[in-house]
């Protein structure tokens, strides 16, 4: 059967529609993290609501110490800190992002777990937190996971905390929002006796709360906290892991914590000990 010239042509055009419309549905890029950072650029996933870990600041600006983290590594990756853009990466989205490439790693309090290793590769660990609570600071009757039962706890949605708090503590009414500034809203106005994460952010918060909120309580786990990367890439793992180690023995990990989460008095622990995952 032979088909003229204009129905070719139209033929043609829809073909291209579809193939620009697929490409902009994926949102990612065909291209390695390494790839882009010998382009000079890379996009990197942060927290925008964690202060002194990362934060968006009303300036648009970034501070915190997963935001120095981040810009150290970059630089060891030769990128520079005005070429990185910082893409905000919710809990419950960071293996989404990795998988679809719209990031090239992620530094946002990331623990890692076996469940996670099966959908995204980690490097570090570049600190080992603990999850804590944090209640109001009138508040005598909350001391730790077990004064949980019948309370209202908030956390994240898709958080190592919230399935802590579900498998372990069930007999805790447990809220989840997308961001811990949800939860914090909602403590503020009574909706929730606690909000529970890991002891680091919850100091930022404390110390941001200008005495409204306290942290009780001892840390209650152990948790690792990873870069995570794209499945597979065992050359940027391992120039990543590079990085963290030259990060530590440098001094500049101190450094780096000392100007963002030690300003709350949060007093830096002893560096841990990169495992190479």
């Amino acid at each position: 059967m032979r088909i003229n010239r204009s129905l070719r042509l139209g033929i043609g055009a829809i073909a291209l529609t579809l193939a620009a419309t697929t490409a902009a549905c994926g949102g990612g890029s065909d291209k390695s993290a390494l790839d882009n950072a010998k382009d000079g650029k890379l996009t990197v996933g942060i927290k925008f609501d964690q202060p002194g870990l990362g934060l968006r600041n009303k300036d648009g600006s970034y501070s915190g110490f997963d935001v120095e983290v981040a810009k150290y590594v970059a630089g060891k990756l030769g990128v520079k800190p005005e070429n990185i853009t910082f893409k905000e990466s919710p809990s419950g989205q960071r293996e989404t992002l990795i998988e679809n490439g719209q990031v090239d790693y992620i530094v946002a309090t990331y623990s890692i777990n076996d469940a996670r290793k099966q959908k995204v590769d980690f490097a570090g660990p570049y600190y080992v937190a603990g999850q804590s609570l944090l209640v109001k600071a009138d508040n005598s009757s909350i001391n730790g996971p077990d004064d949980l039962k019948g309370k209202k706890v908030c956390s994240v949605k898709g958080s190592t905390p919230a399935q802590n708090i579900e498998k372990n503590y069930p007999a805790t009414q447990l809220q989840t929002n997308d961001t811990y500034s949800l939860c914090l809203e909602g403590l503020q106005a009574g909706s929730y006796d606690a909000v529970t994460t890991d002891d680091i952010i919850l100091a930022g918060y404390a110390a941001q709360s200008a005495g409204t909120f306290k942290v009780v309580g001892k840390p209650f786990t152990t948790e690792n906290y990873g870069i995570g990367l794209k499945k597979g890439d065992k050359e940027l793992r391992d120039k990543v892991n590079d990085a963290i180690e030259a990060m530590i023995a440098d001094g500049s990990w101190k450094k780096a914590f000392d100007s963002t989460v030690g300003v709350s008095g949060y007093q830096a622990p002893t560096p841990p000990t990169v495992n190479r995952y």
